[in-house]
């Protein structure tokens, strides 16, 4: 059987630390000896490389310095002659620590599993912070900052804008350098980022919460001055833009050195598996963010200080920026441990020799500009890098399609917790804690399934494809749900009139014959639910004229309220504060396709990243992941949460009003964001993301068995002559 072709690497490796690099390396001779019982008669005479690589000239005491097989001198020469020269490396280059620090307790981190342990802290921390934390704190941020929703959008979309702006550089250079030194200072970038997010809290004074107990109940006290009401904190956006700017600079690396370094050393049909588990990390982050996020919350932002206002009111603005600080101090401690890793780690050149290609073949032959070991080193090699992929379709078409996906994603992580808020009259810290739940089983486990599935039936290329169409035309038939929706409280002045006529969209009408003595400020929004199972305004739009405290749940109750009519007995009703409780029958059926559209959108998500590794070359494997996250980011991260906040202003039935100036949005129409839902999931599921699936796969060349020696059905599960024959080495292979 013929030898696969592929690349072997600038740096060589100490061949001899592949059999057991927990061990100290055997003398030269015994070295010799173990790889001609390890590589097997084949491995002579076979080309390692797509390439040549250049050495300098092995030194005699040099135990690395050895051919994998003894050759007679007439065959050396006729194997260097070809350009081939086996490379020598010392064992500093493959220790794990800072410089000449390299402890022995470090190097029992030296390996795979070490790695993909850090980087999965790094992806959880990123996912926890830019996904999750910044996703349940939203509502609270434009609520303590007057934002709206498009400006909340353009916060979360800093991150992708920095992401694009870095990622030709960090993915060409950093894809041909030092990775692990790439992604230690970019996680440490990341925690910088997170420490200024949440700067905003400790430069600002004091949040002051204007409750109808202090402003008065009806025929109370209204004096509220316009000067207390308006604010210039819409200002503090920039803070928060910049925040983000620096969370997309540090973990531009992650997602693509990170995934390419991963890939180099372990073997092919292992590597989706480590991918998946580090997507799954990155995946339970943000679940991770929403449930802690959603319990910060309910602690009051100004700690320590006294309210009279719980949770459950649409006033309260609760601790959203403890979870940064946190997340912040880990980033900077992990990017230690990352920091200290080579550039390769011990044993991983026996998977570089191992692999197969399965690129895309271009008609002109010109694929194979990549194979040559000097290719993307400099500059000038960056305009044809970009030209070779620019002319594999198949690349071209599942970057497209993870934008589509990336849209959706963006758009509904982003506004998601809103959505559910709105839809099941939940407060803030409820709806993160709801979406939480939905999104650990859901998206971490199909990101670990979608890995699983590709390593379990051994799918090449094309299968992989055809598995992200399947994934993509099953959650399209579950976004339909979308089509119901849970009605909306109903509320006096708002959706209805206070005589319970119907009430047109848009037109407010807060005063009527039964509070028009009480002289109600429409700057005070304090919602209560009267006795009659309607939501009012505020207590003084209600018309209540005294107020107590219920023992049991603590939560204000207000009496004699002449807006409120009791249905049984004559009179005036009573009103407690915060929001009706929404008993939508159809929550368990809008929660379960949910939950539905969330697991087949993320069961796609490693077999496209695993399909776009493979449809490259080798050594632009970590350029194509920065050109994909460019396109991803660019036509779907940026633009879907902006899209999706401008979609759900238009849904806003009452907004706040700050002496005549607009602020963020206080009741949405839950029928008109359904709808919108709807028309974004069906034109991104349907007209884009199955389309750009269905011609990738249609258009993908594999290479062809001549091409290609080495991609028979035992190479393909990694049962070429090399494995055959070599140690087995349980805490390398075995997830």
């Amino acid at each position: 059987m013929a030898m696969p072709q592929n690349s072997a690497r600038e740096n060589g490796f100490c061949l001899a630390q592949t059999l057991d690099f927990s061990h100290p390396s055997p003398p030269p001779g015994e070295a010799g000896r173990t790889f001609d019982a390890m590589s097997g008669r084949e491995m002579c005479g076979t080309p390692l490389s797509n390439g040549t690589v250049s050495s300098g000239t092995p030194s005699p005491s040099d135990s690395c310095a050895k051919p994998l097989c003894s050759a007679t001198p007439g065959e050396e020469e006729a194997q260097f002659s070809e350009g081939i020269k086996y490379v020598s490396a010392t064992g500093e280059e493959l220790a794990c620590g800072w410089g000449g620090f390299t402890p022995g307790c470090l190097q029992l981190f030296n390996t795979s599993k070490g790695v993909l342990f850090f980087l999965c802290v790094a992806s959880f921390l990123q996912g926890m912070t830019v996904n999750g934390f910044i996703n349940t704190v939203i509502t609270s941020i434009e609520r303590r900052f007057d934002l709206r929703s498009y400006q909340s959008g353009l916060i979360a979309s800093s991150y992708d804008i920095a992401a694009c702006v870095c990622l030709t550089f960090v993915s060409y250079f950093g894809g041909n350098g030092h990775k692990p030194r790439w992604l230690g200072w970019g996680v440490l970038v990341m925690g910088l980022g997170s420490l200024l997010f949440a700067l905003p809290h400790f430069t600002t004074g004091r949040y002051e919460v204007h409750s109808a107990a202090e402003v008065g109940i009806c025929g109370g006290n209204q004096s509220l001055p316009c000067a207390q009401a308006a604010s210039s904190l819409s200002g503090y956006r920039f803070i928060f833009m910049l925040g983000q700017f620096l969370h997309g600079m540090g973990a531009t690396p992650l997602y693509t050195l990170g995934v390419t370094y991963l890939d180099e050393n372990v073997k092919t049909n292992y590597s989706p598996v480590y991918i998946a588990v580090f997507y799954t990390a990155a995946i339970l982050g943000p679940a991770a963010g929403y449930l802690v996020g959603g319990m910060f919350l309910n602690i009051y932002t100004e700690i320590g200080r006294e309210v009279d206002i719980a949770p459950e009111n649409t006033l309260w603005v609760g601790a959203w920026w403890i979870g940064f600080l946190g997340a912040g101090a880990a980033s900077l401690l992990i990017s230690i441990p990352i920091l200290g890793y080579p550039q390769r780690l011990p044993g991983s050149q026996r998977y570089i020799v191992m692999r197969v290609s399965e690129a895309h073949q271009l008609k002109d032959g010109s694929h194979q500009k990549a194979s040559d070991p000097d290719f993307g080193k400099t500059v000038k090699d960056l305009p044809r890098s970009v030209l070779l992929l620019l002319k594999n379709p198949t690349f071209i078409f599942l970057c497209l399609a993870g934008a589509t996906e990336a849209t959706l994603i963006a758009g509904m992580s982003t506004f998601g917790p809103k959505f559910l808020e709105s839809q099941f009259s939940l407060s803030a810290s409820e709806a993160a804690t709801f979406f939480g739940y939905l999104v650990v089983p859901a998206g971490g486990g199909g990101t670990f399934l979608g890995g699983f599935l590709v390593n379990k039936f051994k799918l090449r290329c094309s299968g992989i494809i055809k598995l992200c169409l399947l994934c993509t035309v099953s959650s399209l038939l579950a976004i339909f749900i979308f089509f119901i929706h849970c009605p909306n409280m109903p509320m006096a002045g708002v959706t209805q009139t206070y005589e319970r006529s119907a009430l047109p969209g848009g037109h407010l009408n807060l005063t009527a014959a039964c509070n028009a003595g009480c002289g109600c400020l429409q700057e005070t929004y304090s919602p209560v639910c009267g006795s009659n199972d309607i939501m009012y305004y505020s207590p003084c739009h209600a018309g209540c004229k005294k107020m107590s405290e219920n023992l049991r749940n603590g939560k204000k109750v207000y009496h004699e309220c002449s807006c409120i009519e009791e249905t049984f007995l004559p009179g005036p009703g009573n009103a407690e504060a915060g929001k009706c409780t929404s008993s939508c029958a159809k929550r368990p059926l809008l929660l379960f396709f949910m939950f539905v559209v969330i697991l087949f959108t993320f069961l796609s998500s490693i077999p496209a990243l695993t399909a776009t590794l493979r449809c490259v070359s080798d050594r632009q494997r970590s350029f194509a992941l920065g050109i994909q996250w460019i396109v991803v980011r660019t036509l779907g991260g940026i633009p879907g949460p902006i899209a999706f906040g401008s979609m759900i202003d238009k849904s806003c039935l009452l907004w706040q009003d700050q002496c005549g100036e607009q602020g963020s949005c206080y009741v949405y129409q839950n029928s008109a964001m359904s709808r919108y839902t709807l028309i974004a999931g069906l034109v991104y599921k349907v007209v884009l993301g199955t389309t750009f699936f269905i011609v990738a796969c249609l258009l993908y060349k594999p290479p062809s068995a001549e091409s290609a020696p080495g991609s028979s059905d035992a190479s393909e599960n990694g049962n070429c002559d090399i494995q055959e024959h070599k140690p087995s080495l349980p805490d390398e292979e075995d997830l």
